[in-house]
């Protein structure tokens, strides 16, 4: 099997809104900030194939359906849907994609799954050949969005999604789609029924997976985050999300599952370290996958 990170449409985010109550002082030390406060922020997806005898694609990014007013709001920088080009430069169209798996519909994640925008024209779903595998419990929420996080969605995308007769609700730590291949872990500090879905790797004499990639959505959005205080301000409830992040980091540092990135602008993936004070890091970075083999 072989991974590519692929790059989605970028974004420039109040970096105060990003680390949470971190003060400027701490986080500047770790990204370069504008003069409007704002951070670089990638929308990186997974590619992975064959993964379970399918091309399977991880989140979608940001993507271009946007009105130029509400793309300007966001941040978002580029006006064409630069994931499409990223999947042709690893070799593939979305109509290749066999699977889609959404750690949660929060348009940063999902609004890649659109059509670039057009004047007057009603939102469109890609990927015409996808499974769309999301978790049931953030279904929900999707459907119906607390005050808190409202805006986050996309309003036309559940119905959408529910028409193109492919949609699958994952109430467990396994999908129909993908089997045994991927495992789910679940986390609710960001929002309700985020999925974190780790791909495989070798397996121990005791039948406990290995050496695979998990996929940290914005429960560890960057190398900055691994750090176990720090929080964004865009989450659901810091105080949960560190207690989840704390037991998942000490999960894949046992088992040296590697840690994939969504927004971090300069890493793609990195391994988990802690050092004799119980801090975890990131370490052995690579800035982007290009076909690279999970043995």
């Amino acid at each position: 099997m072989k991974l590519w990170s692929v790059l989605g449409n970028s974004q420039k985010l109040d970096g105060g809104a990003m680390f949470g109550n971190a003060p400027r002082a701490l986080w500047e030390r770790w990204v370069a900030v504008d003069a409007q406060n704002r951070i670089d922020l990638a929308c990186r997806a997974l590619l992975a194939s064959p993964l379970n005898g399918k091309t399977v694609l991880f989140e979608t990014g940001i993507g271009a359906f946007f009105p130029p007013q509400l793309r300007e709001r966001y941040g978002v920088l580029e006006t064409r849907h630069v994931l499409l080009e990223s999947l042709v430069q690893a070799g593939f169209q979305h109509e290749d994609i066999d699977v889609v798996v959404l750690s949660h519909l929060h348009f940063d994640h999902a609004g890649g799954l659109l059509a670039p925008w057009v004047d007057g024209r009603a939102p469109e779903l890609l990927f015409p050949n996808a499974t769309f595998v999301i978790g049931k419990a953030h279904w929900q929420r999707a459907l119906h969005p607390h005050p808190r996080d409202r805006a986050s969605f996309i309003p036309e995308l559940p119905a959408l999604l529910q028409a193109s007769g492919r949609l699958e609700l994952v109430d467990g730590d396994y999908s129909q789609a993908l089997g045994q291949a991927v495992r789910f872990h679940h986390s609710d500090g960001h929002t309700p029924g985020l999925m974190l879905a780790e791909i495989a790797g070798a397996q121990r004499d005791d039948g406990v997976a290995q050496g695979g990639v998990v996929f940290c959505a914005d429960l560890i959005p960057g190398r900055p985050w691994v750090h176990v205080p720090i929080t964004m301000g865009y989450d659901r409830c810091a105080e949960t999300l560190i207690d989840e992040k704390r037991a998942f980091l000490q999960d894949m540092q046992a088992r040296n599952v590697q840690l994939f990135f969504t927004h971090d602008a300069a890493c793609a993936m990195a391994q988990v370290v802690c050092d004799d004070k119980g801090r975890f890091a990131a370490a052995h970075e690579q800035a982007e996958l290009l076909g690279w083999e999970l043995g």
